[in-house]
């Protein structure tokens, strides 16, 4: 038996599990949390639970699901362990998992941009039936109007002030329904409001959403239809009152910081109905999806959630050098709220940040891109916060985008990608710049902040400065192998550029190009 966990524990993939990664293969906690750093392994540590609870525990490829939060996520992983181990085990995402228990039922997806087209319809057509509605959407506004000239001021409005409305009801509605609320808590919505400065503002919102969110439904069920939020519901019912008898003996959630109300919901009724093991994989430092619903606080208080539930760290990261996850890790973890990780590489690279001031962006992006080529001959991935960032550089006739190719007319051996920080997660590349760190409303940190009443529908955000705009910064500068570029706009630098050269200067270089 030793002699059969050993060749586990020293060939996953072609590499051996380090002191963390064995820890958790050979837990028996029937609840387990890993906190795992970025670059530090955590797909080589799934695939090496699975394969001891198939060759050790026993354990057969259908009593194991594993779920994460994207098809690539979950197709990459499915043949990543067919490909290392020829085991079929099912991979779901969350919404193809509640499809797949709903399958007896056979609803009826709704098209994606449902309520999209609900709400434009509203504000095109169905608002005029009723005056209040319009004064509901003219008190929002914050636009003057009087008995007589109401309709008048509603027909004059611009389009990029109604779409802001349309925009924060879609918002609102899908986070109302993510964080799984129930009708009645409209009317603690507006109790709420009461007690605020803008009560008139903010209760016109509530009505005018609520009548657009009755309409949505409405239709959904004259369709028989359901939307992403509903399947999950939907299927965490059906568990609950159905006799679902599902041989599911180990559930595995990759990227666990990104999980729902909704989500966890779904999860926990399964174990009460099948008493299954649960291992969840994830880093509260790359939690970034607060504005769809995720809530951070479900993966800090995961001991609460299960008894006798443990957490285990994989603090070896493979992918950074020591002096770059110095900066990363001590960066994030100033926000006192994060868990505290020890994290530890044995790369090393002297200056792993590296900040050039620019006057003019062209000019100086294409002296650092030939730099990089001519010393490296690497491919390079750029991050910007927004996806309009790129949109200075491309301004210059020598670069064109093609999807998320960038391409150096000068030079087309020059392999470049643009993504967002957002899309970037998960990726690493040999060296990485990143653009837009300027001390602006749309810079990094975004100071763009949500309309007050999406507050009554998201979860609960700590009161440290930026705290998710700090772990979306955490999250680009993990992206490198090697080394970061960071360009910055002269006389109007990004308080987060600030704050690293006050503070890790000794391990920062300011280049000249």
């Amino acid at each position: 038996m030793n002699e059969e966990i050993n060749n586990i524990l020293n060939n996953i993939n072609g590499y051996p599990l380090d002191n963390d990664q064995r820890k958790i293969v050979l837990s028996q906690d029937k609840y387990l949390l890993v906190s795992a750093g970025a670059g530090s392994g955590k797909t080589l540590t799934i695939l090496g639970k699975i394969r001891y609870l198939i060759e050790i525990k026993h354990l057969k490829e259908e009593q194991i699901i594993c779920i994460s939060f994207t098809n690539e996520a979950t197709n990459n992983l499915k043949e990543s362990i067919k490909k290392n181990f020829n085991y079929n085990i099912n991979c779901y995402t969350f919404h193809k998992l509640s499809l797949e228990i709903l399958k007896k039922e056979k609803y009826t997806i709704t098209e994606t941009n449902t309520l999209r087209y609900i709400i434009n319809e509203f504000f095109e057509n169905i608002i005029y039936f009723n005056k209040d509605n319009i004064k509901k959407a003219l008190k929002f506004l914050k636009i003057k109007y009087s008995i007589f000239n109401y309709k008048k001021k509603y027909k004059t409005l611009k389009a990029n002030e109604l779409n802001q409305l349309k925009n924060l009801i879609e918002k609102f509605i899908n986070l109302y329904k993510s964080n799984d609320y129930k009708n009645k808590d409209f009317l603690f919505f507006l109790k709420e409001a009461k007690k605020k400065r803008n009560y008139k503002k903010n209760s016109s919102f509530l009505i005018l959403t609520f009548y657009i969110y009755y309409i949505y439904e409405k239709e959904l069920s004259s369709k028989k239809e359901i939307d992403f939020n509903d399947m999950i519901k939907y299927a965490t019912n059906y568990i609950k009152k159905e006799n679902y008898n599902n041989k599911i003996k180990y559930i595995i959630i990759d990227e666990f910081q990104d999980t729902s109300h909704l989500r966890f919901n779904l999860i926990k009724s399964i174990i009460e109905k099948t008493n299954a093991n649960l291992l969840v994989v994830g880093d509260d430092f790359q939690s970034i999806y607060r504005f769809t619903g995720c809530d951070l606080n479900i993966f800090l208080n995961f001991k609460k959630m299960f008894n006798n539930a443990n957490i285990l760290k994989i603090e070896n990261t493979y992918r950074n050098s020591q002096e770059l996850i110095d900066i990363a890790g001590s960066f994030v973890m100033k926000n006192k709220n994060q868990l505290k990780k020890d994290l530890k590489s044995n790369k090393h690279e002297n200056y792993p940040i590296n900040i050039i001031y620019y006057s003019e962006i062209t000019t100086t992006f294409i002296k650092l891109i030939e730099k990089i080529y001519q010393e490296t001959k690497k491919p390079i991935l750029i991050l910007g916060r927004n996806n309009f960032d790129i949109n200075e550089i491309l301004k210059n006739k020598y670069f064109i985008l093609e999807k998320e190719k960038l391409i150096y007319r000068k030079n087309y051996n020059i392999k470049m990608t643009y993504l967002t920080v957002h899309r970037s997660k998960g990726l690493e590349e040999e060296n990485v710049i990143l653009i837009n760190l300027k001390n602006d409303k749309s810079g990094f940190p975004n100071k763009i902040e949500d309309d007050e009443v999406l507050k009554y529908v998201s979860c609960k955000e700590d009161n440290y400065p930026f705290s998710e705009e700090r772990r979306l910064f955490y999250v680009a500068i993990t992206r490198t192998k090697n080394k970061n570029y960071l360009l910055v706009p002269k006389n109007n630098e990004s308080i987060f550029i600030k704050e690293l050269k006050a503070t890790y200067k000794e391990k920062i270089k300011v280049l000249k190009l």
